[in-house]
C-alpha cells in the first residue's frame, strides 16, 4: 500500500488515532506491537516490538498478550478504523471462564477483532514452533466462546466494526461510499 496501514487517514485522523482514542474510553492500559516503534513513541500507549520475530500477526498478539497487565486482552489490527465501543463491551462480558472470546460474522470468525487470555501464551508459542501462523489455529487447544453475528449486530448493524484496510481494493471500497478517506 506504499505506507503503514495505521497510518491512513478517516476524517483527517490517522486508523491508529482513532482506534487509541476509543480504547482509552475502555481500557487503563494500550499496547502496540510493531516493528517500526519509532513511528509509534507518540501515542498513549505501551510499544513494543516481537518477541519472537518473523512470526507474522501471531507473533504480534503473542507479544502483544505477554506485555498486557491484565489476563485478558481485547486484540485488533491496526487498520480496522470503524471499531464499536459497545460491540467491544458487549465482548468483554462474554469472558466468563474463556481464553477466547472471537465473533462470527457472516464472513467467519474475527481473530483480529477479539480477546485473549493470557492462557493462549503456551499454545501460541506451540503452533509458531510448528511453523503455523494462523490465531485460528490455536482455538482447538484453548477454551473459545464463539459469539454469533445475530448476538451483536444491533450493536453494529452495517458490520463496520470488521472492516480493515489491507490492500489498495479495500481502501477504495472504504472510500467510496464514506467519501471521507484523505491520504
Amino acid at each position: 500500500m506504499g505506507k503503514n496501514k495505521a497510518f491512513i487517514e478517516i476524517d483527517g485522523v490517522p486508523i491508529i488515532q482513532r482506534i487509541c482514542d476509543l480504547f482509552k474510553t475502555l481500557f487503563s492500559e494500550i499496547l502496540i506491537v510493531t516493528n517500526e516503534a519509532e513511528l509509534f513513541k507518540t501515542f498513549e500507549a505501551r510499544i513494543h516490538t516481537d518477541l519472537i520475530p518473523d512470526q507474522g500477526v501471531l507473533g504480534g498478539l503473542y507479544t502483544g498478550i505477554f506485555h498486557a497487565t491484565y489476563p485478558h486482552a481485547f486484540c485488533v489490527g491496526c487498520d480496522m478504523p470503524f471499531l464499536k465501543h459497545a460491540l467491544i463491551r458487549y465482548l468483554l462480558g462474554k469472558i466468563e471462564d474463556y481464553d477466547v472470546v472471537v465473533p462470527r460474522t457472516r464472513d467467519g470468525l474475527q481473530p483480529l477483532h477479539a480477546i485473549y487470555s493470557k492462557s493462549c501464551l503456551g499454545p501460541i508459542k506451540k503452533i509458531m514452533k510448528r511453523g503455523k501462523l494462523k490465531i485460528i489455529d490455536i482455538y482447538p487447544m484453548v477454551r473459545v466462546n464463539v459469539v454469533k453475528e445475530d448476538e451483536f449486530l444491533s450493536l453494529d448493524p452495517t458490520r463496520e466494526s470488521f472492516l480493515n484496510v489491507n490492500t489498495p481494493e479495500e481502501l477504495r471500497l472504504i472510500e467510496k461510499p464514506r467519501g471521507i478517506l484523505k491520504r
